[in-house]
């Protein structure tokens, strides 16, 4: 086909296969369903190359019939193509027009149905219009898909127009567990769903499309930005606050949201796609379910953290962990023993804690080594104190769920010569969310060793009465949240009250943890909490500040 016959202009996202000969009559609508390209056939039939601003209706006003005009509106949203007769009331005959999703629009194959040899063409029109949405749009929302994308991202870059691109990368919070506890099927209903409450907030160019997964994106053009985009954003994210209902069950999946716009942010695809992850991280690291627009600062972060994460596979062999210790106090004041903390102090940065490198160190498969380092060296300090103190250790997901951890556990005791009743590891109800059946035999495995087993930061997150009952831990940590407000918040102190008699009637014991002031340890020890842990009782210290502050505490007691 010559540029001459010009079937549709260059900057149409749609396939010249749609197309099929010059014969045919085509023509292809933006969103708003102004005419932007057409077959020569169609220009000769309706005349349309002098008019201004031809749309839909004015190429077919049969269309403007209510139940016509609903079958075309309806492929614009939501991608699906339709066959729909019309009536040539001057011509007295009939033709069918297959309307079917084109880029961000329509595009329209006319059909007399007069003939043998039409009927078969409109076939073969009506499976290439298919074919192309088939090629081009999810089957499971009906959304343009990741194909689509690229292909409408490319058409609108470079910003050279007015109205400046907007790129949002949307990331579905929560959506994991509605796989993991409802299955699947549940998971594609919450999938069709999002995209309809995604779709409900769009305007006039604004598009939508599923990429992979629970993975969306919209582009939006518009001359007010990023105002516009962080409306939408917003209009999106509140969108997800209600929940979803599947067989009977309401299921809460939130949005999360990064927004780049070009051409500050990038002029090319790939430049505006990694603003957006970028933006979407940050979302994701101040909570969830919330819209930021990309800034250079955030690059700055994820540059930094980068350098951390490439800098954590040497710091062990580098010897650039620590290990502090912070007292275990029996009320009124008697030290049981130590947790241990460890700590990562960069040559260039100083100290990290570890709520930052821990998740690196899971994400790239080093904590399990990084895990089982501190093990070592915690039980080998603990050999040096008094024979009936006892040492903490937290265990992370990735290392409690790494295979043959009982047996290195097991191994390092008898290695370092401690016995297994004073080392107390300690879980958090996360590490429990995944193969339970395992979980289950490598508590059980490391409780017929003798090692005591306590469930940390009880109270927050998941918190599951199932677990107390199902898995054999020794001691309960009261999370510091409830113990921040204990002095003068009236719930604070029942809640405390009801996890330390829980405790007591399923024979644990209580730790509380975060414990400043004088009042919270007294409050705890009228209660009958076992252990106290917290600065009023004594700061994270490293091994050589020990015997001093044994020395200094043996004389004090909390009243």
């Amino acid at each position: 086909m010559s540029s001459t016959d010009s079937t549709l202009s260059a900057a149409s996202p749609v396939d010249d296969t749609v197309l099929g000969n010059t014969e045919e009559v085509i023509s292809v609508y933006d969103e708003a369903l102004h005419l932007v390209a057409s077959s020569v056939a169609l220009q000769r039939a309706y005349e349309v190359a002098g008019l201004v601003d031809a749309t839909l209706w004015h190429v077919y006003p049969e269309l403007l019939e209510p139940a016509s005009k609903a079958m075309a509106e309806s492929v614009l949203a939501n991608g699906v193509p339709r066959s729909i007769e019309i009536f040539d009331a001057p011509n007295r005959s009939r033709r069918t027009l297959l309307v079917f999703r084109a880029g961000q629009g329509v595009g329209v194959i006319e059909t007399d149905g007069a003939s043998v040899r039409r009927e078969v063409a409109s076939q073969g029109e009506n499976e290439r219009a298919l074919l192309l949405h088939q090629a081009t749009h999810d089957a499971l929302t009906g959304l343009p898909n990741r194909r689509q994308f690229s292909e409408d991202l490319r058409n609108v870059l470079p910003a050279v127009h007015e109205k400046k691109p907007a790129l949002m990368q949307i990331d579905l919070d929560d959506f994991k567990p509605i796989n993991d506890t409802l299955g699947h099927g549940a998971g594609d209903a919450v999938l069709r769903m999002a995209a309809e409450r995604i779709r409900g907030v769009l305007q006039d160019g604004e598009v939508a499309y599923r990429l992979a997964g629970d993975e969306f994106a919209i582009i939006q053009r518009d001359a007010e930005q990023p105002a516009e985009a962080e409306r939408l954003a917003n209009a999106v994210v509140n969108a997800f606050k209600e929940p979803f209902t599947v067989d009977g069950i309401s299921a809460f999946v939130g949005a999360s949201i990064g927004i780049a716009i070009a051409p500050p942010d990038g002029n090319e695809g790939e430049q505006l796609m990694k603003a957006a992850d970028i933006a979407l991280y940050a979302a994701k690291k101040e909570g969830r379910g919330r819209a930021k627009t990309f800034s250079r600062s955030m690059l700055i972060v994820l540059e930094q953290r980068e350098m951390l994460r490439r800098s954590l596979r040497t710091a062990l062999r580098e010897n650039q962990f620590s290990i502090e210790y912070q007292p275990l106090v029996k009320p009124p004041f008697t030290i049981v023993g130590f947790e241990a903390l460890v700590r990562w102090r960069h040559p260039l940065v100083g100290i990290i804690p570890p709520n930052v490198f821990v998740p690196m160190a899971e994400a790239d498969g080093l904590m399990s080594e990084i895990g089982q380092w501190v093990l070592e060296q915690a039980c080998r300090q603990a050999t040096t104190w008094p024979s009936h103190f006892t040492v903490a250790v937290n265990l992370s997901p990735a290392q409690f769920l790494h295979d043959g951890f009982t047996d290195r556990v097991s191994q390092t005791l008898d290695m370092v010569g401690l016995r297994a009743d004073r080392l107390e590891l300690e879980v958090t109800e996360s590490v429990l969310l995944e193969k339970t059946t395992n979980n289950l035999d490598t508590l059980n495995t490391l409780n017929v060793l003798g090692i005591q087993i306590s469930l940390d930061d009880f109270g927050t997150y998941y918190s599951s009465l199932s677990y107390l009952k199902n898995f054999p831990f020794d001691t309960i940590k009261i999370d510091r949240y409830f113990i921040k407000d204990l002095e003068n918040d009236e719930k604070s102190q029942v809640i405390v009250r009801s996890i330390i008699a829980l405790a007591h009637g399923l024979g644990m014991a209580v730790t509380a943890e975060g414990v400043e002031t004088r009042a919270q340890a007294l409050w705890l020890e009228r209660e009958g909490c076992d252990r106290l842990q917290g600065y009023f009782l004594g700061v994270p210290m490293p091994p050589n500040a020990i015997d001093a502050y044994l020395r200094q505490s043996s004389s004090m007691e909390v009243s």
